[in-house]
């Protein structure tokens, strides 16, 4: 059974840094992409970033694209979320997700997924 365990969320200032991790458990971590995504208040969850398998190749949405960076240590299970310039829109619960492939290709090629961390940035 496949557990992912993230940390790293708190308050900051706006302008300021944050780093998330998502460490996994329960499978073969270097075989699978993983993604990120977040649910601020009233919304629906959203994509946020994702990296291949070894992680050669990554992909962000617009809104968070030059600012995270998703990274991947695959001989400690664990992905971060390296978080600058953070904005008050960026306050959400984060997610971590685990695919099925080792390419992320949609949410239906995720089957794991973490508890969340909060992240609130102030203004």
């Amino acid at each position: 059974q496949v557990q992912l365990v993230e940390s790293g969320g708190g308050l900051v200032q706006a302008g300021g840094s944050l780093r998330l991790s998502c460490v996994a458990s329960g499978r073969t971590f270097s075989s699978y992409a993983m993604a990120w995504f977040r649910q601020a208040p009233g919304k629906v969850r959203e994509f946020v970033a994702t990296i291949n398998w070894s992680g050669d190749y990554t992909y962000y949405v617009d809104s968070v694209n030059g600012r995270f960076i998703i990274s991947r240590d695959n001989a400690k299970n664990t992905v971060y979320l390296q978080m600058n310039s953070l904005k008050p829109e960026d306050t959400a619960v984060y997610y971590c997700a685990q695919g099925i492939t080792n390419y992320y290709r949609g949410q239906n090629d995720l089957d794991a997924w973490g508890q969340g961390t909060l992240v609130t940035v102030s203004s």
